[in-house]
This record gives C-alpha cells, structure tokens and sequence, in this order.
C-alpha cells in the first residue's frame, strides 16, 4: 500500500470476463481496495454465444456489454487506453497516451493472442471470429454470400485453446443452417487434434447422424500454410479448397503477459501462476487470470469468472493481513449447440490439491449431457444471462 494510504491499490488491465469479474468482485469483497480497470475498448463483446449470430440467430449488439454498472454501483474506476508496458518491479502500467500509474498489485486478464498462420498476414479472407466483433459480423457475411453447393472449411487449433467445445459447436450450428439454406453444400471440419477434444460422443453422433452428408471430419491433420487469394489451405494430408473457410489460429497467452516474460510454461505459451491467488510464479506480485494463465483447468468465460472470484478474495485476505484460502473450488460449465434450437452440457468441479499445488477434477464431477434436447437450449440462454449479469451487472 502507499504511504499514508488506507486503500490498497489494484490495476486491472482488460475488461473482459475474468478482469470485469475480479473488479467488480474487489470492491464488493474490499471495501478498502482502491481498484482501476484499464480497458482499451469502451464495451465488450461476449465470444460466449457469438456463434449464433454466425446463423442468424443473435446480434452482435445483444452480447455487448457496458462498464457503467461497475463504476456506478461498485465504484470501480474506468480507463478505457491501451497497456503498452508493464513493470514488474515498481508494480507499474505505462499506457498508449504516456501515462504511467502504480498499484500495489497488478491482475493481467488481456486475453489470448493467436500463433501466426503462414499465408494469412492481414487478409480478412480467412477471418477467425474467435474475438467476437467485426470478423464475426464478416464470417456471418461469406456464409450468407456461399454458392450454392459450396464448401466450408474450419479449422480446429491444438489444445489448448479458448472454450474446448466451440469450433466443434460451430461446425453443428452452420451444419444444421447449411441444411435449410445451402442444401448441397458441405463443411470440412479440420482438427489439429488428435481426436476430438471434448464431448466426443454427443459430437461424434452429432457428426455422423444428424450431419452425416454435410460435415467431414479430419482429425490429426495440422495446417501448414493458406493461401487467401486462392482460398486453399496446404494441410498434413494434402491441399483444400473452400469457398468460406475459418481459420482458428492456434493461442498462446496475451503479447502483453509474454513480452513481461510471465509467459513461462513448457512451451512458452502461458502463465504458471499460484492458484491459490493467481499471483505470477516469476512476479508474486502481478496476477494473471482467464485465459492467459497456464492452469489445469479449460479456458472459458466461466472458468475466467471462477477464477476471478478466487484472485479477488485471495487479494482481499492477503490486504487484511490474512493468507489465501488454503482449499478452493471452481466449476467448469458450459452448453453446446448442435443444432440451432437443440443443445448439451458439460460441467466439472475442481479442487485444489495440496500435494501437486494444481486444480484437479474432483471424483465424479466430470458430467455431460446424454444428447442435447431443446430444454438444454432453453437453460443455456439462462445460464448465460446469468453469468454476464454476475460479471457486469
């Protein structure tokens, strides 16, 4: 804390679901913490859900969220600026307009980056729409604009990545909208994983009952380089062409954690941290939650939320001369959409074991839908209404 302060100081830099979560839980668990929310965008775009409006079903505007309730309600402070430079020493930001501010403590929640896919440079050809906001709009544009008869193709990056389920997902929901509006068309499905990665039965059913004329799954197939221009990619096993194609780059933990040398892990990519706080294994005191830490648990908005809340009270107890909670628990949950009015489920607990000092699944928590049913669709739209309130409202 400063000198002559009563207030702990926290900077929370990036406003998506882990940093809006753990500022507004922050003020609402330490009334004394003086908390600052550095986000470069003035709203935010949930990439929860966005898939839909891939087929129509949902607008860009009803995912986007504002931070007036966090300032107003919570009394968290707003800068909306970019984070160019991190110093984990003096616990200090410096940002694009030259500013420089100090804390006492510092949480990174900035997000992925993605690997650089040989061939694709700036071309908006090839558009991820793994960030909701222009590039989905565009994908959702190409879609409509298909030929009939004609090809999609999406790639599947190697684990990890932001939400396990979703390119499989969104390979169902284009499916089941290529079945009512390009009948002859035909999507190929390219995973870099060896099978795949998550609710294998519902989606391997999904793949070959209900879509069984429509998607091609590739598995083990890595991708080499794409050619935008000639909309093809050259892959392990041999060159594709398409006439919409969804390029999931592989991810890796934000620029900004990396070039602060946080990004420590076997393969460079994520953060280690403790997750008893989420403090940062080479700079206790900077945090790092959401989906540029390096944990055992998956990357997803409501694991981001999770761990927010952990970060935050762990913060709180360490401000009031207290340790972090020696036993916490997350819950991993989320639905999936196979088609575009039927989903499934999955979810998990974790538990924090002493021993390996990791999140690990707690026995027989691990559960999934048998199937997916309308009801399930209905529940994911309560879910999810839930969680963003729970973050922003």
């Amino acid at each position: 804390m400063q000198a002559g302060s009563s207030k702990a100081r926290v900077l929370v830099v990036g406003g998506g679901m882990a940093g809006a979560s753990v500022a507004k839980y922050l003020r609402l668990w330490g009334d004394s913490v003086d908390v600052t929310l550095v986000e470069r965008e003035a709203t935010y775009t949930s990439n929860i859900m966005s898939s839909l409006v891939l087929t129509g079903q949902r607008k860009l505007p009803s995912l986007t969220y504002r931070y007036d309730t966090l300032q107003r309600r919570y009394g968290v402070r707003l800068i909306v600026d970019n984070v160019v430079e991190i110093d984990p020493v003096a616990i200090s930001i410096k940002l694009a307009s030259g500013k420089r501010l100090a804390a006492d403590r510092i949480i990174l929640a900035p997000g992925i980056d993605f690997d650089p896919v040989p061939g694709l440079g700036e071309s908006s050809r090839m558009p991820h729409a793994w960030q909701a906001g222009p590039q989905t709009t565009l994908l959702a544009q190409q879609l409509a604009a298909l030929p009939a008869g004609g090809v999609v193709a999406i790639t599947v990056p190697k684990m990890p990545y932001r939400c396990p389920p979703g390119p499989y997902e969104r390979a169902c929901l284009i499916a089941d909208w290529l079945k009512e509006r390009k009948p002859r068309a035909k999507l190929i499905l390219i995973d870099a994983n060896p099978d795949i990665a998550v609710e294998k039965e519902n989606f391997r059913r999904a793949f070959n009952e209900l879509y069984g004329g429509i998607i091609e799954y590739r598995n083990g197939v890595d991708i080499i380089s794409v050619d935008p221009a000639q909309m093809t990619l050259a892959t392990s096993s041999g060159l594709v062409r398409a006439d919409v194609v969804n390029v999931i780059p592989q991810q890796r933990a934000a620029a900004l954690v990396a070039n602060t040398g946080l990004a420590t892990d076997k393969r460079a990519r994520f953060a280690p941290v403790d997750v008893l706080s989420y403090a940062s294994s080479v700079a206790p005191k900077l945090h790092v939650i959401g989906d540029s830490c390096a944990t055992t648990q998956p990357m997803a908005g409501q694991m981001a939320n999770q761990q927010a809340k952990i970060c935050a009270d762990a913060l709180a107890r360490i401000f009031a001369g207290q340790e972090p909670d020696s036993a916490p628990v997350t819950n991993s949950a989320c639905y999936s959409t196979i088609t575009r009015s039927e989903a499934g489920w999955m979810t998990a607990v974790f538990q924090y074991d002493s021993a390996s000092r990791v999140m690990k699944p707690a026995a027989a928590s691990a559960a999934a839908s048998q199937g997916w049913t309308r009801k399930n669709f209905e529940e994911m739209n309560t879910w999810f209404d839930a969680l963003m309130a729970d973050t922003f409202a």
